[in-house]
């Protein structure tokens, strides 16, 4: 089993966003996947539960939010969404779990600066602790000053980009329906999961 975190200390950086279509990615390709929420707020379950049943099935992998639960044996991958203020003991369990941890951060200077001492941390754990760390750009428009200052930012920490995602109502939508990007039509989607492609590219890559 491959367990992948997506986390972030920031809030509304679009974890959740991240990780329903990471599991979507899987369960797509005919994988046995379950979708873990370790926030309060329970946004992956939920979307979970929107899910029709005529789409490829992501099973739900129960979290105590006061204490992770190992992942159902039966799933070959197991995506965990994480709360902000992620840190301490909480953190270690998660990072204990983990195969992958992916960090979103958004273009602005307060993603930024809180994403730079996540991400210290991240690495220090490394030392101790073994997973892949790769970062993805969040709500990115190309022609804007702010993505600029993120890929800036990007370029001067030692950890591997994985992607860019814009920003666009496609995810909102989606979401709604508990539909992720890889049930979607590829027509409709195209430009969307072109800038998937490294991403998922990296999650199926074994150590």
């Amino acid at each position: 089993m491959t367990i992948i975190s997506v986390a972030n200390i920031k809030g509304g950086v679009g974890k959740s966003t991240l990780a329903t279509n990471i599991a979507g990615f899987f369960a797509s390709k005919g994988h046995e996947v379950c979708l873990g929420d370790v926030d309060k707020q329970q946004s992956s379950q939920l979307w979970l539960g929107l899910r029709p049943p005529s789409i490829p099935r992501i099973h739900s992998w129960p979290i105590d939010f006061d204490h992770i639960k190992k992942a159902p044996q039966n799933c070959e991958y197991a995506v965990m969404d994480t709360p902000a203020g992620l840190h301490g003991w909480r953190l270690k369990e998660v990072l204990s779990l983990s195969d992958k941890v992916i960090v979103p951060i958004q273009p602005s200077i307060f993603d930024i600066f809180a994403s730079r001492e996540f991400l210290n941390e991240l690495n220090q754990a490394k030392r101790s602790k073994r997973f892949q760390l790769g970062i993805v750009g969040m709500r990115v428009d190309e022609r804007t000053l702010a993505a600029t200052q993120l890929k800036d930012f990007m370029q001067s920490i030692d950890v591997p980009v994985l992607g860019f995602i814009r920003d666009t109502q496609y995810y909102i939508q989606m979401a709604a329906h508990g539909f992720s990007l890889f049930d979607m039509s590829p027509i409709r989607v195209q430009k969307d999961l072109d800038q998937w492609q490294p991403i998922v590219e990296w999650l199926k890559q074994k150590d």
